[in-house]
């Protein structure tokens, strides 16, 4: 449960390293990229996709394969961040909790471990799809090379105790909570975009779920981002009050380029509904309950 905002204690927030395994971030990606390519290799593409889903996977050209696979892992991975980091982010950006507070009582494993073990897991996955995917938007690999240096550099930064070091990071897990919250359910959109392509009224409701979450996923970050900038105006140097707005526009731009991706899949749906019923001159469109049959 996510405590309620604390304004005191994000304006004091206290000027400290991040963790101790700050200064091992580098073997903990290839950690996280090592346990990628295994999943990858020994478990969806040998196994599990062909078992789950059959000619749906094995008849997909190489892009889209490639797409799918990178769906799965970067939905599990988020999934798997949201479960792991959602109490220490919470605590810490909106408690009373700080980066060496114990993650549980008694615990020698603190808030700020579990966000550094996060942030890697999570920047792996930016990593991993730009190396594997065959295609990707300019807007997303934008997107993705932005967070990874972003993410790394208030790692760095922390290790030397800079100024800013503890807020920026701060504010790098917020862009980093709400990218995993607004963009689980297009992963999932797109795996059942590609398991059932013919169910045009079911994939119609998800598109439009798609295209309304991660526009308001948006928005909720933006007030959320600008309230902590405000709160923390007084501390940040010259630079980072200049870089931060930017670069939220910049993120925000590309998760609206997302919603717009959604918005002509949702249209585009409802237009092949709309013709197939005027083939038909009457009654449902093609793939009506395609979910439930397929």
């Amino acid at each position: 449960m996510v405590p309620p905002i604390n304004d005191h204690h994000i304006r004091k927030f206290p000027l400290t390293s991040i963790s101790v395994l700050s200064p091992h971030t580098g073997l903990i990606i290839s950690v996280v990229l090592l346990v990628f390519f295994f999943i990858k290799f020994y478990i969806l593409e040998l196994f599990l996709l062909r078992k789950l889903y059959g000619s749906r996977y094995t008849d997909l050209d190489e892009v889209n394969r490639r797409g799918f696979v990178n769906h799965h892992i970067a939905g599990a991975t988020k999934l798997v961040i949201l479960i792991l980091a959602a109490y220490p982010f919470g605590s810490v950006a909106f408690g009373t909790a700080g980066f060496h507070t114990p993650y549980s009582d008694g615990s020698r494993v603190t808030m700020g471990d579990i966000l550094i073990v996060s942030a890697q897991m999570l920047i792996g996955m930016f990593i991993f799809e730009l190396i594997y995917r065959v295609k990707i938007s300019p807007v997303s690999m934008i997107h993705h090379m932005a967070s990874i240096l972003v993410g790394q550099v208030a790692i760095t930064i922390s290790i030397s105790k800079n100024e800013d070091s503890s807020i920026e990071f701060l504010m790098c897990t917020v862009w980093g909570a709400f990218d995993i919250i607004s963009e689980f359910i297009p992963h999932l959109t797109i795996i059942l975009y590609r398991v059932y392509p013919t169910s045009h009224s079911f994939l119609r409701s998800i598109f439009r779920a798609a295209c309304i979450t991660t526009l308001i996923g948006t928005l909720a970050e933006t007030i959320v981002v600008f309230f902590l900038f405000g709160q923390l105006w007084e501390r940040w140097m010259l630079s980072f009050r200049v870089a931060t707005p930017i670069l939220h526009v910049g993120f925000s731009i590309a998760q609206l380029h997302g919603t717009r991706i959604f918005w002509r899949m949702w249209r585009k749906q409802e237009r092949i509904m709309r013709e197939g019923r005027e083939d038909k001159g009457e009654g449902g469109g093609p793939g009506d309950g395609g979910m439930a049959s397929a």
